[in-house]
């Protein structure tokens, strides 16, 4: 599994600034509701409810909300980088500004583990994350995150 396969071109924003966590949220699904077709409204809910169990945000300034939806028939990501960090009540109480969202199917079971460790070991390499920072451009934020996973996999 790569992110090519989880992520499309079209599911990648840079963002100025947003004033909540749940207005991210919102931003996230219709993100998902334009790339894929999904419901946005599904799709804000799933990672609403996710959310509730505990904060994804895993620390610099990185987050990774996530969530089984019924409709789907495959994972799907969605990546938006935020120009001016949110506060997020992530693990290490610092804002974010690089968030990774991830929607499986509600069956997908060792799928979604696996992707969502896949996005995670992506978010944790430096280079990546200091690239994602440098560009404001998503077709180059898309080519950077998809790119990372595959080489290293080489």
């Amino acid at each position: 599994m790569d992110l090519s396969k989880l992520l499309i071109p079209g599911a990648v924003r840079v963002v100025g600034q947003l004033t909540s966590k749940k207005r991210l949220f919102q931003e996230l699904g219709e993100l998902a509701a334009q790339a894929y077709g999904m419901s946005g409204a599904t799709a804000i809910d799933g990672l609403q409810e996710r959310e509730s169990l505990g904060p994804t945000g895993v620390g610099h300034g990185i987050a990774l909300p996530h969530a089984r939806l019924e409709d789907l028939t495959q994972i799907r990501g969605v990546f938006i980088r935020l120009e001016k960090p949110l506060d997020y009540d992530s693990v290490d109480r610092q804002p974010v500004d690089l968030i990774f969202g991830l929607f499986a199917p509600k069956d997908s079971g060792v799928d979604h583990l696996k992707a969502l460790a896949l996005v995670s070991r992506t978010m944790r390499d430096q280079a990546v994350v200091s690239k994602l920072r440098a560009n404001s451009d998503p077709s180059k934020i898309y080519a950077i995150l998809t790119e990372a996973r595959s080489t290293q996999a080489a």
